[in-house]
């Protein structure tokens, strides 16, 4: 008889053993969760992420329903797996959302807020088909107001201490604590990836990399029009990264590459991606202390975006070196291709202000592109392509092949003798320079620009010169 109960402990310490061993999910139901869009599930969820990590790591399940939630730290080994049909929703108070590595952006608000934060973490992963929605549109400033008056809360104040640059001039001289929280944000962290999720409604940028290494985004879809500054995907300062079959409809800035820190962007591959934007489809800066190096955008479709197709803007002190843009595909867009270098040099974390910076070594070739008609322009007429160095700082390698844009036209003879402004410290954007004397190609202070195989067609009358090249070689 104490042979078989000595056994049949064995055997349930090892059923135990193995049972505790091969545990690979934790549902954020068995901590307390509740999907009833009222409930703030922010320690539940949090708890199960803690235990998952704990253990070695596996996957945090969200499913069947809605939750709502403030800041949720990913952690070390755990995938969030937001599952189909299920929405992990933003909390409407400011205050369930603390900092994560906060700065100062070069407009002068306070950033660093975001729903879904990791910092210092390896292999970590959010994944599925279901939905992570910020309610944007509930962190302006108005609707702010109204939610800590029917909450009867005191918002947060943050520490400021270290963060304003005693060098810098913002872009304004107040500093503003916006309260908008990013929607995810990635920090120093390795081998991370979103896979397939479905990013909604941020009150400011949706997708952030900073400082990272090694990230994967595939399959990924974003929609951001809530609120202002908006962006979808920020890599900023971050090296060793993949985003592919991205779908983005974004209020601002789709796909952009920044550098907030001296540190660089560099080794990044973006392909087969569907980008629609308000100002920017795919944009190097404006922020750009740190370098932009050996990147590569292919195989993508823009489509009705007001801002630009292609923007590579060195502002900050940035050094932009061997960067390939090629077969995009733009239909509906303002201006085509933008490149810009200026002398503003903004300084962020209070880094040491940089000497101006380069852009050499670009080549952007096989590109298809169509300018919306002159009503919906907010530079017309518009131009093919625009490209400026200053007197003191010129471009250097540029090279444009296969391309072909048709314009709407519109310029007027008086347009033709437009002399542009050169404007070396001011927001490196081609409305603040304005209209150009040339409908397709506008250059100068360039070191070696090359072009074959480009083609400008118009569908309407226009005055200026095809091509207007000031100090180009």
């Amino acid at each position: 008889m104490r042979k078989i109960k000595a056994y049949l402990l064995a055997v349930s310490l090892i059923t135990l053993i193995v049972s505790c061993s091969t545990k690979t999910v934790w549902d954020v139901r068995d901590y307390g969760a509740v999907a009833d869009k009222t409930t703030i599930n922010t320690k539940s969820i949090q708890k199960a992420v803690d235990e998952c990590n704990k253990a070695g790591g596996g996957t945090v399940l969200i499913t069947e329903g809605t939750y709502l939630s403030g800041t949720i730290l990913l952690k070390s080994n755990v995938n969030l797996k937001v599952a189909e049909g299920a929405t992990l929703l933003g909390s409407i108070n400011p205050n369930d959302y603390p900092a994560v590595e906060p700065f100062i952006d070069a407009t002068g608000q306070y950033r660093g807020q975001c729903f879904i934060g990791a910092i210092d973490v390896e292999n970590a992963s959010i994944t599925g088909k279901g939905t992570i929605n910020g309610q944007g549109e509930m962190f302006t400033p108005a609707n702010i107001k109204k939610t800590v008056k029917k909450l009867g809360i005191t918002l947060d104040k943050p520490d400021l201490t270290g963060l304003i640059s005693k060098t810098n001039k913002y872009v304004s001289s107040t500093i503003r604590t916006s309260n908008r929280p990013f929607l995810v944000r990635m920090v120093r962290s390795k081998n991370v990836k979103l896979v397939d999720i479905h990013l909604r409604q941020p009150a400011a940028w949706t997708l952030h990399f900073l400082e990272c290494n090694n990230f994967e985004v595939n399959g990924i879809s974003i929609h951001s029009h809530a609120n202002r500054n908006n962006d979808a995907i920020d890599i900023d300062s971050s090296t060793n990264g993949v985003i592919r079959n991205a779908t983005i409809d974004s209020g601002d800035d789709a796909i952009c590459f920044k550098s907030t820190s001296p540190k660089p962007t560099t080794d990044i591959e973006v392909y087969d991606c569907k980008l629609k934007s308000h100002w920017g489809a795919i944009k190097f800066g404006t922020e750009s202390m740190g370098d932009f190096k050996n990147i590569t955008v292919r195989d993508c479709f823009v489509h009705d975006t007001k801002g630009g197709g292609i923007k590579i803007l060195s502002a900050d002190g940035a050094n932009v070196d061997n960067i390939l843009i090629e077969n995009i595909t733009m239909e509906n867009v303002e201006m085509p291709i933008f490149i810009r270098l200026c002398e503003r040099r903004l300084v962020y974390r209070n880094a040491e202000r940089k000497p101006v910076g380069s852009i050499n070594n670009v080549v952007i070739r096989n590109i298809t592109a169509k300018v919306t008609d002159t009503v919906d322009l907010r530079m017309n007429p518009p131009t093919g392509f625009y490209f400026s160095g200053t007197p003191n700082h010129k471009l250097g390698k540029i090279t444009i092949d296969n391309v072909k844009v048709d314009l709407p036209g519109g310029g007027t003879l008086e347009d033709a003798k437009i002399v542009v402004p050169e404007n070396e410290i001011q927001y490196p954007e081609f409305t603040k320079l304005g209209v150009t004397p040339a409908y397709g190609l506008y250059a100068r202070h360039i070191e070696n620009l090359k072009t074959s195989n480009v083609s400008f067609t118009l569908r309407g009358k226009d005055e200026r010169k095809e091509v207007v090249k000031i100090n180009v070689n």
